[in-house]
């Protein structure tokens, strides 16, 4: 496991990504690379009351937040993981066992892969009969990488319908 689960019972939301970057790999922390905009983004929403860094990633839960990933046993950029890496069974899984309100996956990729649905656009998705009861978001990137055509839009709302 390249990244632990931060997950308990009681989340209002779990944020789930593909697999993590290889800064974050080497760190051993979520959303590491300084380029990306994960972290400012949960205070910008208000998801959590003030900007969290990478080493903060375990606290999550304090602000009722969790952590996961798609891709649990490779890292990289999405078109280097293998195949065989993305693990939808183990993510359905762990979301079966937490139970949180809400799932945000932190990417279109993510969404599209794990619930094998190819046009999943931002913002709510409709719900998966395998996760009964929980609200599912598809998120645009908070990576550097996608910055040419990111958008806030979809965090607000999905912040909103938390209530925060």
């Amino acid at each position: 496991m390249i990244l632990p689960d931060y997950l308990r019972a009681d989340l209002d939301l779990v944020l789930c990504g593909t697999a993590a970057g290889r800064i974050s790999a080497r760190l051993g922390h979520y959303y590491a690379n300084p380029g990306n905009r994960f972290w400012s983004l949960l205070a910008e929403t208000g998801l959590t009351p003030q900007r969290l860094a990478p080493h903060h990633d375990h606290t999550l839960a304090d602000h009722g937040l969790g952590l996961t990933d798609l891709a649990k046993t490779a890292f990289g950029q999405d078109a280097d993981i293998p195949q065989e890496a993305w693990d939808r069974a183990g993510f359905f899984a762990r979301i079966a066992v937490h139970r949180p309100r809400a799932v945000a996956f932190t990417s279109l990729t993510a969404a599209r892969l794990t619930l094998d649905r190819k046009n999943a656009g931002a913002g709510p998705l409709d719900p998966d009969s395998r996760l009964p009861g929980v609200a599912l978001w598809a998120l645009p990137s908070p990576s550097g990488l996608a910055r040419s055509h990111f958008s806030a839009e979809p965090w607000i709302a999905l912040a909103r319908s938390l209530g925060r």
